[in-house]
């Protein structure tokens, strides 16, 4: 592949700011991976790997300024939020050290002989390892947070294994400056600066999923893009898990009882959630399937007044404005499709945002509409108003996979009386997190949080977001009749590293 300068540009000018590297050829493509697969002994010792989760958190806040700075040059996302998504990214870091230190996510179990059984048990013992190399493919609208020393960079890291990021072309010198920090983090700890390798270019990104020492993908993006670089995994002589998150449309169904209660406060609610961050968050809320009548006709009003008051705000990069120009143009040219706020160009550089209504009935049958079913990423909602909870349903039968599902419900839905339980059983089908009486736009991490959804929203079952995204980069072993001084620490009785266990069917910790 030819090398080709990668340059930093400004999406507030559409203007090249500096040049920051040049396209990583396939033999820098494989010198990064070999240096990351000659570093996973430096991570095998818990301790070591957790000190330099810590490490690396502490360099990156130390490093806040330099940091917002070189990412609000590169995004136009602003320091309050990118503030915000820095402070994320450094308690992501520490909370998997955390999660490091506690040792659950091992899962040893162990299991003495037992003649007595039917067939007989002998003696096992099982617990979880590291994968492997693992390849990240960053987000171009979570610079921190989904990039270099993003979710998917943490967790593999606390899993054991050394992490190659492909960078995005979005944020290309942030990337580069945040993988020095996190270097100089590992080099604190002994731990060579290959553990995080870094490469840019398209052409680097597919010769770094098809590499035979690469175990296992992380991405996120778009529907396109991670679908090519998920066939390139499965077609490998050895295929790899890709765990991508693709897209999603994050529908919300509002009950006619909710409206009816507060119509004004949702309607409002869902502008400042389908606005946030120019509407470029992946669990912006897409389609919102509202009742007809007066309840609906309140809130549509009142989503009017906010979204109209919403000012113009810049996309992440100029290909992003023309895909969210022309989309909309597409939607719009539809029959019955109106734009009480029609979302558009708000200046040469900018967008406003806006929203579609469309008779639900349009969406319950294959046709052109269909297109109203499809993620439009930018500050835009399609609102769909339905005559009837059958018309409603029909509507959410034909979605596909989506990271999350919304109900709001009115206050004796919510406490049981009329089909809450009904709705919240249908969403369940449809995303990896139901939301009740809230909107979807932020993703707390928290042990419980699941960030996935049917496909296409993920290509896997698992969670990019909380402290159960480490599985993805583990797989299970167990040892029959191994004898106890030839056993990893982790398996043997006397349990010299205390770690949380279940012992003869019994949980310990």
């Amino acid at each position: 592949m030819a090398a080709a300068p990668v340059w930093s540009v400004d999406p507030r000018t559409g203007k090249q700011r500096e040049q920051v590297a040049v396209e990583a050829t396939a033999e820098e493509v494989d010198a990064a991976v070999r240096a990351a697969h000659d570093a996973r002994a430096a991570l095998a010792d818990r301790t070591v790997r957790a000190a330099f989760l810590r490490a690396a958190a502490d360099r990156l806040a130390a490093a806040e300024d330099r940091l917002v700075e070189a990412a609000d040059a590169e995004t136009a996302l602003g320091p309050v939020r990118l503030t915000g998504e820095l402070a994320r990214t450094c308690y992501q870091l520490r909370a998997f050290a955390d999660i490091v230190d506690e040792g659950a996510f091992l899962d040893v179990i162990i299991d003495h002989p037992d003649d007595t059984a039917t067939p007989p048990i002998p003696d096992l013992r099982r617990y979880k390892v590291p994968l492997g190399v693992v390849a990240v493919y960053s987000a171009s609208n979570f610079p921190f947070a989904f990039s270099v020393a993003g979710g998917d960079t943490a967790s593999a890291l606390a899993a054991g294994c050394p992490v190659v990021v492909k960078a995005h072309p979005d944020h290309p010198a942030l990337s580069e400056l945040v993988a020095r920090l996190v270097r100089g983090a590992a080099a604190e700890h002994a731990v060579p600066g290959g553990v995080l390798g870094l490469v840019h270019g398209l052409e680097a990104g597919v010769e770094l999923v098809r590499h035979p020492l690469v175990a296992a993908a992380g991405f996120t993006g778009s529907v396109r893009g991670g679908r090519a670089l998920f066939d390139a995994a499965a077609a490998r002589p050895a295929p790899i898990p890709f765990h991508g998150e693709l897209g999603s449309l994050n529908p919300v169904l509002v009950t006619e009882a909710a409206a009816a209660e507060r119509a004004e406060a949702v309607g409002a609610g869902l502008a400042g959630s389908m606005t946030l961050g120019v509407g470029q968050f992946c669990v912006k809320p897409g389609l919102v399937l509202v009742p007809a009548g007066a309840p609906g006709d309140r809130l549509v009003k009142s989503l009017t007044d906010a979204v109209s008051d919403t000012a113009s705000g810049v996309l992440l990069d100029h290909r992003m404005r023309d895909a969210f120009l022309a989309g909309i143009a597409e939607r719009t040219a539809l029959p019955d499709v109106d734009t009480p706020v029609t979302p558009g160009a708000g200046g040469e550089h900018t967008v406003s945002p806006g929203f579609l209504t469309v008779p639900a009935a349009r969406l319950t049958g294959e046709g052109a509409h269909d297109l109203l079913l499809e993620e439009c990423f930018g500050p835009v909602t399609v609102v769909a108003r339905y005559a009837d909870e059958a018309e409603a349903t029909a509507v959410l039968s034909r979605l596909p996979g989506n990271l999350t599902a919304t109900v709001h419900l009115s206050t004796g839905e919510a406490a049981g009386e009329g089909d809450g339980a009904r709705l919240l059983a249908e969403l369940t089908p449809l995303a990896g997190r139901v939301v009740v009486d809230a909107w979807p736009t932020g993703v707390a991490v928290a042990p419980a949080q699941h960030h996935g959804g049917p496909y296409p929203a993920t290509t896997s079952t698992s969670t990019s977001v909380g402290g159960t995204a480490i599985e993805r980069w583990m797989r299970p072993v167990a040892y029959q009749n191994a004898p106890q001084a030839l056993l990893p620490p982790e398996l043997r009785d006397d349990n010299p590293l205390g770690l949380p266990r279940r012992y003869d069917g019994r949980l310990e910790r």
